[in-house]
């Protein structure tokens, strides 16, 4: 693996699934894999779980990792190509990032959407001038479209639940499991990144059967939803589903805008019963009792503790793959 900015870096998502897991057995087996070897990390808006799972991996690798605030620790960086740069930016990309490949043997880079300008949001402009001009592998923890760590993770949790199952009862790996997607209300207006992700990352693995489900308005960008059957009937949608995976997003049609805060999109027990007692996730932060009732979040269908958990593993398994690729 050169680089991890989306599926299309993977070229075997079921080797990584089962690297990730390999070191959720064994944390520390290639604790000297990534020894005299250093990872930045570049965060141009805040992270929680990303940014700690990562530092995580990368000592379980042996690796150091350094993690740099753009703005709030150092210049704001300049972007555009031929800018006159007389306002606010100290410091151009062309200038920093190359500067950072001398630093660093991998750069791992989060960004986040204006919601504002579609066509500058979807070019991914920020990370891919990284790309770029740093010379050296890049990662991402998320950018204005994806955020692909998140979608092995889900695809990794997936995985380990049905491998368990399959232990339990062998019958149960001669069928395919029904994945669904939903979109839920939230109170503000959030990235299309985790759903674009996820769609992008269950229709490329092709275990499953998958279904999109969203109020009109709603629709993602179709190249990456493209292989999922898509309603705007929820519940036609969760008619025996093994996996939900609840999420909002703003539309990608009216840019960044929210057109339904309709509360009848929330999953709860009530909803749960349509579903082959499906299991439950969610990226975290979640709003609970908005996207998500107290009731699916602390019960016992609930994967989201377990899914926010494996971001070490699918962090550890991206990092080992490129220091491998490098050595």
């Amino acid at each position: 693996m050169k680089q991890f900015v989306s599926v299309n870096d993977v070229t075997d998502i079921d080797a990584l699934v089962a690297l990730a897991l390999s070191y959720k057995a064994d944390p520390y087996r290639h604790n000297t894999l990534g020894a005299r070897k250093r990872i930045g990390m570049l965060f141009l808006n805040p992270s929680m779980r990303t940014r700690l799972s990562t530092q995580v991996a990368a000592q379980q690798l042996g690796m150091e990792a350094v993690v740099f605030n753009v703005g709030s620790e150092g210049w704001a960086i300049e972007f555009e190509e031929g800018a006159i740069m007389n306002g606010t930016t100290a410091e151009h990309v062309k200038d920093a990032a190359p500067i950072m490949g001398k630093y660093f043997d991998i750069l791992c880079i989060r960004t986040f959407p204006s919601l504002k300008n579609r066509e500058e949001d979807y070019s991914e402009k920020y990370i891919n001038q990284f790309i770029r001009y740093a010379g050296i592998p890049i990662v991402s923890l998320e950018s204005a479209t994806l955020h692909p760590l998140q979608s092995l993770t889900d695809i990794i949790t997936i995985e380990e639940y049905l491998a368990t199952q399959r232990s339990l009862n062998p019958q149960f790996a001669n069928r395919k499991s029904k994945v669904v997607l939903t979109w839920a209300p939230h109170v503000k207006a959030l990235p299309q990144c985790v759903a674009n992700s996820f769609a992008q990352w269950v229709n490329a693995w092709g275990k499953a059967d998958f279904i999109i489900t969203h109020p009109e308005g709603y629709e993602l960008e179709e190249s990456f939803s493209r292989g999922a059957t898509i309603t705007h009937n929820q519940d036609e949608a969760l008619k025996d589903a093994d996996f939900v995976y609840v999420k909002n997003w703003s539309s990608y049609k009216q840019y960044g805008q929210i057109l339904s805060n309709d509360m009848s999109w929330m999953m709860t027990n009530e909803k749960l019963g349509l579903t082959n007692n499906a299991r439950v996730m969610h990226c975290l932060p979640v709003r609970r009792n908005v996207e998500l009732s107290d009731e699916i979040l602390d019960g016992p269908n609930s994967l989201v503790t377990t899914e926010a958990g494996n971001r070490v593993w699918a962090a550890q398994a991206v990092l080992a793959e490129i220091i491998g690729n490098r050595q």
